[in-house]
């Protein structure tokens, strides 16, 4: 017995270990979003096209449409916010944007999150949801609808669940992409 104890490697007293290095600080901001943040934005959001289940769309969206949905959201004063690096760069992006275009829905939306791959896991969808709830009370919105899929978007659920969204509902096999049928998941959010 003695001489396995002498075997064992040598732990150093706790006052002459190596520390580990601190993280570096994730520093960004949040502003809304302007029509030079747009060429960004649409890199973020094909990336997911191309790459992950998280939005049905299957073709890359251009320029000239996200112009288009840009000057859309605007004209109904819909927030649109970008988180960005102290150096200007567009870190991940948010919007609601109205769920039907009836009248009735007019206080009704849907959100969009999206992270540039570099930014997840770093509490900047979490900052983004927050303050994009914060501005849809101050547009006078009163629900806020999240359609997310039902596969590779765990992490979206676990996000929207923490600000209180509700599972109302889900829709399996009404997406194809991938080879594989998809499914959603419809939350929703009540701004009192």
């Amino acid at each position: 017995m003695l001489e396995e104890e002498y075997l064992q490697p040598r732990k150093l007293p706790p006052h002459l270990r190596k520390k580990p290095a601190p993280e570096p600080s994730f520093d960004f901001s949040i502003r809304d979003a302007e029509a030079a943040d747009l060429p960004y934005i649409r890199e973020i959001y094909n990336y997911y096209v191309t790459n992950s289940s998280v939005t049905f769309d299957e073709d890359r969206m251009s320029l000239a449409k996200w112009k288009s949905k840009f000057a859309h959201l605007q004209k109904q004063g819909m927030p649109f916010i970008v988180a960005v690096s102290p150096s200007g760069q567009v870190l991940g992006y948010a919007l609601v944007q109205p769920w039907k275009e009836k009248r009735a829905y007019r206080f009704t939306v849907e959100n969009s999150i999206y992270l540039g791959a570099a930014a997840t896991g770093k509490g900047l969808g979490r900052a983004l949801l927050g303050e994009l709830i914060t501005r849809s009370k101050a547009a006078g919105l009163k629900e806020i609808l999240a359609v997310i899929s039902d596969r590779g978007a765990e992490a979206s659920l676990a996000l929207h669940e923490k600000f209180g969204f509700k599972e109302i509902g889900r829709m399996g096999r009404v997406g194809f992409k991938f080879d594989r049928w998809l499914g959603t998941v419809l939350l929703q959010l009540s701004l009192k």
